[in-house]
Order: structure tokens, then C-alpha cells, then sequence
């Protein structure tokens, strides 16, 4: 089934310009998913595989020779919790606690596992948010205009509420996309359309 133009284009934010969102997980296929559905929503995404490669990217592993904030602006990172070596919450406390210039970006930790003290442990420690695998179209839609208008406020010096659960969703992000077909799909759907898009 092909997907119209028009159906797209009322899925995806009006203005996304260059919201670039650091995305981090072990699994291949959940790294292609998470692009994937970041770039739906005309994100830039950059992908890496472990808390160890995403703190490089960020200059966060005390090497003078990674990128670091000068040379890249993140404005989300999304990290899976389960990774070997370091956990996503390893990573979260990482940059909330040890980083003056990252601990304001959002964090969003994903899981397959729905246990209520992780997710509890992780907003505690100032994720912005923690999703359920699969992560959905809708679910990237609804974070990345939730943070976008969290960033209009910061500007003006007022930085919006943390949201506490993916569940706390906002009604008019859902029925104004109701009728978008890529917000039900699954994660192997949405790449099985990569081709026909």
C-alpha cells in the first residue's frame, strides 16, 4: 500500500529545520527503526551503538580527539537502557550529572522491558521521557514537537514541564494526525515502506 504525499506531509512537523537527534542502540535493527522514524519527522539523525560511542560523539569520554559540542549541535539524545558495557541510564547519569554543557538536552530512554522502577529510576535521574519498544511513529512525532515547543519556551528563559510517562501523551498531537497511516505501523513495516517512500 503506498503512502500519499499528502498523508506524509500531515504527519510530520511544519518546521523541523535542523533538529538533530543522537540516537543510541546495540541492536542493528533498532538502530535502523529509530532513524527510520526520525527521519520521518526530518530529523537529522546520527546513529551509534553503544553509551561508550555516544559519549565520543558528544566529547564526553575525556579524549581531546572526539567531535565534541563544538563541532556538532545535538538537540536530543534517544538511548536504548538495555546495551552491553554501558546502560543507557549509565549514559543518562553520565550526561545529566558530569556535563554542564549536555545536561540540558533531553534525554529519552527506550526499553522493550516495562519495569516501573527502572522507568521511575531513569525519569528521576532527568530523562525527558521513557518510551516502550516498539517505538511508533507517533511516539518520535509527539517527542520531537513536544521538545520543539519545550525550546521556544527556553528561549524566552522558561523551560516547559518534564513530561513523567509516554503515556501522559498530548490528544491533539494524536487526532491531528488520525488519519496518517505510518503512525500505526510496526517497526518492520515502517522499513518495508523505506523503498516505496
Amino acid at each position: 500500500m503506498a503512502i500519499s504525499g499528502d498523508v506524509l506531509r500531515e504527519c510530520l512537523p511544519e518546521v523541523v529545520g535542523e533538529f538533530h537527534v543522537l540516537a543510541v542502540d546495540d541492536s542493528h535493527v533498532d538502530r535502523k527503526v529509530i532513524e527510520r522514524l526520525l527521519k520521518f519527522t526530518s530529523c537529522k539523525v546520527t546513529v551509534v551503538e553503544s553509551g561508550t560511542r555516544a559519549l565520543q560523539y558528544l566529547g564526553l569520554d575525556g579524549n581531546t580527539s572526539s567531535i565534541g559540542f563544538d563541532g556538532v549541535k545535538v538537540n536530543m539524545i534517544m538511548t536504548d537502557y538495555s546495551m552491553p558495557g554501558m546502560t543507557g541510564y549509565e549514559l543518562l547519569k553520565k550526561i545529566k550529572q558530569e556535563s554542564s554543557v549536555f545536561r540540558e538536552i533531553p534525554v529519552v530512554v527506550m526499553s522493550s522491558e516495562n519495569i516501573l522502577t527502572r522507568i521511575d529510576s531513569c525519569l528521576e535521574e532527568g530523562a525527558e521521557e521513557f518510551l516502550l519498544k516498539p517505538v511508533k511513529l507517533s511516539d518520535v512525532k509527539r517527542l520531537t514537537d513536544f521538545i520543539l515547543r519545550g525550546e521556544g519556551k527556553k528561549v524566552e528563559g522558561k523551560r516547559s514541564q518534564k513530561r513523567s510517562r509516554s503515556d501522559d501523551s498530548i490528544s491533539s498531537l494524536s487526532s491531528s494526525c488520525s488519519s496518517c497511516e505510518l503512525s500505526s505501523l510496526s517497526p518492520s513495516e515502517i522499513l518495508s515502506k523505506k523503498s516505496r517512500l
